[in-house]
């Protein structure tokens, strides 16, 4: 078992409630996963889900692991696709944070410098503060997802 091992089960955790969701409203059809609702800034779930597969990529495999990464912030907020072919990039994403994480240590400084707004106030992030960030949004979107999704499936936005 490798160090990160855990953090990763943490991570699928996440994952697997965002797609569990947007499966969820797949079923129901007329395409709810890719549905925002309407509400001033909101997102489809698939969206959302989508915004945190280039999270996790962005800070797990290109600040922490010095990958180069290739992400349209922007873009993400106006994907469209369903939770197969979604979950066949989350595959592809755990593979290569496996790799990402296996030489990063918690402690030492990322191979990148994140953005100057995601610093903390008084020092910068070590490999687990940003291990902790991406956690941190995992979680604050998976419940944004349940609840757009409970919002959708209720149609209490009709």
């Amino acid at each position: 078992m490798h160090d990160h091992d855990e953090y990763l089960y943490f991570l699928h955790r996440a994952f697997d409630g965002l797609l569990g969701a947007l499966e969820e409203l797949e079923r129901l059809g007329d395409d709810l996963g890719n549905t925002a609702p309407p509400l001033p800034g909101a997102n489809s779930p698939y969206a959302i889900a989508h915004h945190c597969v280039a999270v996790a990529d962005y800070w797990l495999g290109h600040v922490v692991a010095g990958r180069r990464v290739d992400r349209d912030r922007p873009s993400e907020f106006t994907a469209r696709g369903n939770a197969r072919q979604l979950r066949k990039e989350v595959d592809a994403l755990f593979v290569r944070l496996d790799a990402d994480l296996r030489e990063a240590l918690p402690s030492q400084p990322p191979r990148n410098v994140p953005p100057a707004d995601f610093e903390g106030p008084e020092r910068p992030l070590s490999v687990r503060g940003v291990q902790l960030h991406v956690l941190e949004e995992l979680a604050q979107h998976h419940g944004q997802v349940e609840i757009t999704r409970d919002l959708l499936r209720t149609g209490a936005l009709a």
